[in-house]
């Protein structure tokens, strides 16, 4: 069954800004707890997006809605926020007032903002703050894995850098949610953030369809044929990956 079934049945109720949450899953408090649950499953597809847009120029079109790659693929897009070389800050799409961005490409981050509120999460409340290059990374990738957008982009248009999620079927249909990517996807992602590899493991195996058994220090997950074993420490940090 495919795992977007399993997380909201029939997928003509899925839409662009529903936030992907399992049944009787409690929602995050804080920024590394949105990290491990939907960070992974989109570091992998953010592989696939970048197949297809690597060292492309771009240009967006904010009355369409759209972001535009070497004049010939085009994707619907959200604008999150933008970075500030000058200032080195961040501000969300939803605060920018100035940039009469339309409202209906506001609508994943004025969610995130909503999900900040109801949860006390501040990276996703304050309207600016200090960022750099890894943070607009990190709000990407929670974005994109929230949302179960084909990726994120960052279009660096001179004076800074525009955060955009894309969702395309044209894209989502190159994303073949390998078994083999996971022996390389995870090691790679707790190699740049520091986040318990426990939870962040077991979180995006179930995003992409397995069946999760734990026994102590091991866990087993299986989907179809194929089965994934990993071994924690006394820390739940990863000391073995297989499959």
């Amino acid at each position: 069954m495919n795992f977007l079934k399993k997380l909201f049945g029939n997928r003509e109720k899925l839409t662009a800004y529903q936030i992907h949450q399992f049944e009787g899953e409690s929602a995050c408090k804080n920024q590394q707890e949105l990290l491990e649950r939907y960070g992974t499953i989109a570091l992998e597809k953010q592989n696939t997006l970048s197949n297809v847009v690597e060292d492309l120029s771009w240009e967006t079109d904010l009355e369409k809605g759209t972001i535009q790659f070497a004049g010939k693929a085009t994707f619907p897009m959200q604008v999150l926020g933008t970075l500030s070389h000058s200032s080195g800050t961040w501000m969300w799409a939803w605060a920018n007032t100035k940039s009469d961005i339309p409202h209906n490409l506001l609508q994943q981050s004025l969610i995130l903002k909503q999900y900040g509120d109801d949860n006390g999460i501040d990276i996703l409340t304050n309207p600016e703050f200090a960022a750099d290059d890894r943070d607009l990374h990190v709000i990407g990738m929670i974005a994109s894995g929230m949302f179960n957008n084909s990726g994120y982009y960052l279009a660096d248009y001179g004076r800074g850098i525009m955060c955009v999620t894309i969702k395309s079927e044209d894209i989502d249909s190159d994303y073949h949610n390998s078994h083999l990517d996971t022996l390389t996807t995870f090691p790679r992602m707790i190699s740049l953030y520091d986040i318990n590899h426990r939870r962040a493991l077991i979180c995006y195996l179930k995003l992409k369809g397995y069946q999760i058994t734990e026994n102590g220090s091991q866990i087993t997950a299986v989907r179809n044929d194929d089965t994934i074993t990993a071994s924690f420490d006394e820390l739940n940090r990863l000391s073995k990956l297989n499959g």
